[in-house]
C-alpha cells in the first residue's frame, strides 16, 4: 500500500490544499518541441447564476493555428482545492496545445484567482460560467482585454468544435456544462459523482434514481469535513479581496446551502429535521438530476480505489447516459481519490498519454469527436485487472451470476440445502468498533491501520476454500433479513434516526487466515424497515479471489468513517434453508 500511496501523491498532493485537484500531467516533451505554443494569461467576466464572476484562464495557442489554420479546442478546470496553475490543471492545456489542439485552462469559480463562491459545480453557476468561456472559443466574445479567438475550429456560427477533460470536480463540470450549453462536443470525466447525496450520506439499498436512496443515507463525515476545510481555507491559500468571493462571516467561500448542508450533517440533527430539503439541494446541483439534458458523447473514467466517488456513481451516471441514447462509454481504472496506481496505467506524474490504456482512450475519442477522424474509440466498457497486465472489455457491466447462501452456523454455502438453521446476534456500542479506512489517509501519503471489526460487534460468513480463481467484476448484492426489536419500536417515529444503520462489506480471507477488505469499499446502510428484507448494493469492485482463497461477507454495527446507530440496537439474523440471505456476485471468466 506504501509504494501505491507515494507514488499516487504526486496528483493528490494534500499540501496547499491541492488535494481534489486532479493533475493530468500529460505532457510529451519531444512533441511539444515540435510544436511550440504560447501561452497567455486571460481575464473574463461571466455571469454565473446571480453574480458576475471573474474568470481566471490561460489560453493555449499552438503556433501555426490562425483562423487560416483553425484548430479544435479543450476546455479544462481544476479539481477541488486546486487551480488553473496548481502544478496540474495547466498540463492540460500543454499536453494538448503539444498535439495541435487550442487549451483554454481555468481557475473553478471559489479557487486561485477566480471569483464568486463554491456552488459545488451547479449547472446553473458553474455550468453557466464555463458556457461565457465557450463564447470565447467561438469567437463571439472577447476576454476583458480585448483578445480574441478566430482560430477555433466551428460547427457553426458561434459553435466551437470543443472538448472537455478533467477529473473529480473538474469532471462533474463537465456535465454540468454539457447540460446548459450543447456546443460542447466531447466529455472525459474522471472519478467524479454522480449524487453527492449518495457521496456525502450513502445509503446503499432501495436505490430509486441513480445511486441515490429513498431512505436518509449514513454521514460520511471525514471525506464531507475535509472538502469544507479545503473551501473554506481558500482565503489562506490564496488571499483575494474579489467581495464575491465571500459569503458570511460564517460560511466564508460557499454558497450558503452548501454551507448549510455541511452544518446539518455535523449537527446531530441529522437525519432528524431538514434531511428533505438537504438532499433536493445536493442532488440538485448533482448530475443524477440533470443527466437527462446532457448529449455530448462521453468516456467515463472512475477509479476502483475510490472511497469518495465509488464505482456505483459513474455506473448510474453509464446507465442514465445509455438509457437515453448518449453515445457513452466507461473505463475503471486502478485509481481513485483513496491510492491505487497499477503499472502500465495513466500515470499523472509521468505523462505516459500514448503508452496508457486509459490515454490512448482520450486521445482516439478526440480524434474522433473533435479532429473528424473515422478513430475507432475502444469497447463501451473496460476494467483494470491487478492480476494481470492489460485491461478486460466488455459490452456492457457484468450483471450478477453467482449466487451464495448465508448459513446458520457462520458458512457462505453455494446451494440452499446446505444452508443450517441457526440464530446469530450482534450489537453495537455507543463508539465505532469497525474500521474500514482513514479517509484522507490516501491523498496525504499517511498510513492507515488495517481494517478491523471487534467481536460481538459483527456477524461474518466464510466460504469454504475455492478451488478456482473467482475473478469479480462490478457491484455484489446481498438480500438480508434481520431482527432488532429495539429498532422496530421506533423505526416509524419519524425520525429517520431511529432507523437501523449497518454496514456491508467483503472480505478476501488468505489462506494464512489474513483479510484483505478490498480497496476498503464498505456499504452503509440505513434500513427502511427491519421487519422486511432489504437489499443492499455494496461498491463494485474487481478484484480476483484466488485459489485457496475464501470469501467472507460480514455485517458490521459501525464505521470509524461515518455516524452510525443512535443508542443500542442489538441484531440477530437467522437462517433456515428455506429463509436465508443471500450474497449475489457479477463473476465473469477468468482471465
Amino acid at each position: 500500500m506504501s509504494g501505491a500511496v507515494s507514488r499516487f501523491r504526486g496528483p493528490f498532493a494534500l499540501a496547499a490544499g491541492a488535494a481534489l485537484a486532479v493533475p493530468l500531467v500529460l505532457t510529451n516533451p519531444a512533441r511539444a518541441e515540435a510544436e511550440p505554443y504560447t501561452v497567455t494569461p486571460l481575464k473574463f467576466t461571466v455571469r454565473a447564476g446571480d453574480r458576475s464572476c471573474t474568470v481566471d484562464a490561460d489560453l493555449y495557442r499552438p503556433t501555426g493555428v490562425d483562423a487560416a489554420h483553425p484548430a479544435p479546442a479543450v476546455l479544462a478546470t481544476n479539481g477541488f482545492g486546486g487551480s488553473k496553475s496548481d502544478g496540474s490543471t495547466d498540463t492540460i492545456g500543454k499536453a494538448f496545445a503539444a498535439r495541435g489542439y487550442v487549451g483554454l485552462v481555468y481557475s473553478g469559480l471559489g479557487f486561485g484567482r477566480s471569483g464568486c463562491l463554491i456552488t459545488l459545480d451547479d449547472p446553473a453557476v458553474d455550468g453557466e460560467a464555463a458556457a461565457g468561456l465557450l463564447d470565447f472559443l467561438a469567437g463571439s466574445r472577447a476576454a476583458d482585454d480585448g483578445t480574441e479567438a478566430d482560430y477555433v475550429t466551428q460547427d457553426g456560427a458561434g459553435d466551437p468544435r470543443v472538448g472537455m477533460i478533467g477529473g473529480s470536480y473538474g469532471g462533474a463540470v463537465q456535465l454540468a456544462t454539457a447540460a446548459v450549453d450543447r456546443r460542447v462536443d466531447a466529455l472525459v470525466p474522471l472519478i467524479t459523482w454522480n449524487d453527492l447525496g449518495y457521496a456525502l450520506a450513502p445509503n446503499n439499498t432501495g436505490a430509486r434514481q441513480g445511486a441515490s436512496s429513498g431512505t436518509p443515507g449514513v454521514f460520511k463525515w471525514q471525506w464531507t469535513n475535509g472538502f469544507y476545510l479545503m473551501g473554506e481555507g481558500q482565503t489562506l491559500l490564496g488571499a483575494s479581496l474579489d467581495p464575491s468571493r465571500f459569503s458570511d462571516l460564517t460560511c466564508l467561500h460557499f454558497a450558503p446551502k452548501a454551507c448549510d448542508t455541511i452544518r446539518l450533517l455535523n449537527s446531530g440533527r441529522y437525519p432528524k429535521a431538514g434531511t428533505e430539503a438537504m438532499l433536493a439541494y445536493l442532488r440538485g446541483v448533482s448530475p443524477a438530476s440533470y443527466l437527462g439534458r446532457v448529449k455530448a458523447p462521453t468516456l467515463l473514467v472512475q477509479g476502483q480505489a475510490d472511497t469518495l466517488f465509488n464505482l456505483n456513481e459513474a455506473t448510474a451516471t453509464y446507465r442514465t447516459l445509455k438509457a437515453q441514447g448518449t453515445t457513452t462509454k466507461m473505463i475503471w481504472q486502478s485509481w481513485g481519490h483513496s491510492g491505487g496506481q497499477g503499472p502500465g496505467e495513466l500515470d499523472l506524474t509521468e505523462g505516459n498519454l500514448e503508452t496508457s490504456y486509459v490515454g490512448r482512450r482520450v486521445l482516439a475519442r478526440f480524434d474522433r469527436y473533435l479532429r473528424k477522424k473515422n478513430t475507432g474509440t475502444g469497447p463501451a466498457f473496460a476494467y483494470h485487472r491487478s492480476w494481470r497486465s492489460g485491461y478486460g472489455t466488455a459490452d456492457a457491466v457484468p450483471a450478477l451470476s453467482r449466487t451464495m447462501y448465508l448459513s446458520g452456523d457462520g458458512t457462505l454455502v453455494d446451494a440452499r440445502s446446505e444452508v443450517a438453521w441457526g440464530s446469530r446476534r450482534y450489537s453495537n456500542r455507543l463508539v465505532p468498533t469497525s474500521h474500514s479506512e482513514s479517509s484522507l489517509a490516501g491523498l496525504t501519503g499517511l498510513s492507515d491501520r488495517a481494517p478491523y471489526d471487534t467481536e460481538g460487534t459483527y456477524l461474518g460468513w466464510t466460504s469454504a476454500p475455492l478451488t478456482a480463481p473467482l475473478d469479480v467484476v462490478g457491484a455484489p448484492k446481498a438480500t438480508l433479513r434481520v431482527v432488532s426489536p429495539t429498532t422496530e419500536r421506533v423505526q416509524h417515529s419519524g425520525d429517520a434516526s431511529d432507523k437501523l444503520v449497518l454496514f456491508a462489506k467483503v472480505y478476501d480471507v488468505a489462506p494464512d487466515g489474513s483479510r484483505e477488505l478490498v480497496n476498503r469499499l464498505a456499504a452503509p446502510v440505513r434500513v427502511p424497515d427491519v421487519t422486511r428484507p432489504f437489499t443492499v448494493e455494496l461498491p463494485g469492485t474487481v478484484h480476483r479471489y484466488g485459489a485457496g482463497h475464501r470469501l467472507e461477507f460480514v455485517i458490521a454495527a459501525s464505521d470509524t468513517a461515518y455516524f452510525g446507530n443512535r443508542g443500542v440496537k442489538p441484531v440477530t439474523v437467522t437462517s433456515a434453508p428455506e429463509d436465508t440471505g443471500l450474497l449475489e456476485l457479477p463473476v465473469v471468466p477468468a482471465g
